[in-house]
């Protein structure tokens, strides 16, 4: 086991799992990894859903930077970017290639550095950090899901209709539950956490409390 210890959070599409995982990561001092950024970056250069593209790409994605909202790439804030819906869906073909996967695992193992990293995805504790510290796997409602989305579009000017985000999630959990390559599911040891009627804050403060007493 690595002496950098890791909080691997893991869920479904708009669980609320990125925002948690950076309140984490700043109560603690944390690193913090954005793992599906990756995947949409790849989705982003590719243009779509090229599988070969996809591949070629992943093998030589430039890293990324995390600061606080912004995502870093090549230079420039691609953070809208790579939160549209256009991209959302691409990200979650290109996520489905075992290529793919296999290309970014070592990108994604690269932000492990001291004094510790919290990661969020689909397979943080289950594949690309099976040794954390810490697994948890957080969800919501879909509706809960659908509406966080919703506002998190809107916020940022970009249109969307509530019944259109809520299918499309239903239909992207069906995806990454059933894809062959790293499925979307609950680690052996990770810690359930239903955030439906939960607020951020209330999320990482008790993942916070999970870490410092299991670790003291």
């Amino acid at each position: 086991m690595s002496a950098v210890p890791v909080i691997a959070i893991d869920g479904p599409s708009a669980s609320g799992k990125g925002t948690v995982a950076k309140l984490v990561a700043n109560r603690l001092g944390f690193h913090y990894l954005d793992s599906g950024a990756l995947y949409r970056l790849v989705a982003l250069k590719a243009g779509g859903t090229d599988e070969e593209a996809a591949k070629a790409l992943a093998a030589k994605l430039p890293t990324p930077a995390f600061d606080g909202e912004q995502v870093i790439f090549e230079g420039r804030d691609v953070s809208n970017a790579i939160r549209t819906e256009e991209v959302s869906t691409a990200a979650s073909f290109v996520a489905r290639i075992p290529e793919v996967r296999g290309a970014l695992l070592g990108r994604q193992r690269a932000f492990r550095q001291p004094p510790g990293l919290v990661a969020e995805g689909r397979d943080m504790g289950s594949v690309v950090f099976p040794d954390a510290a810490l697994k948890v796997f957080l969800t919501a409602s879909p509706e809960a899901r659908a509406e966080r989305r919703y506002k998190q579009l809107k916020d940022k000017g970009i249109a969307a209709t509530l019944a259109a985000l809520l299918q499309d999630l239903r239909e992207r959990d069906a995806r990454d539950a059933t894809r062959s390559a790293a499925p979307l599911k609950q680690s052996p040891g990770a810690r359930s956490l239903d955030t439906t009627s939960m607020s951020a804050e209330q999320a990482a403060a008790l993942i916070e409390g999970w870490y410092r007493g299991a670790n003291r």
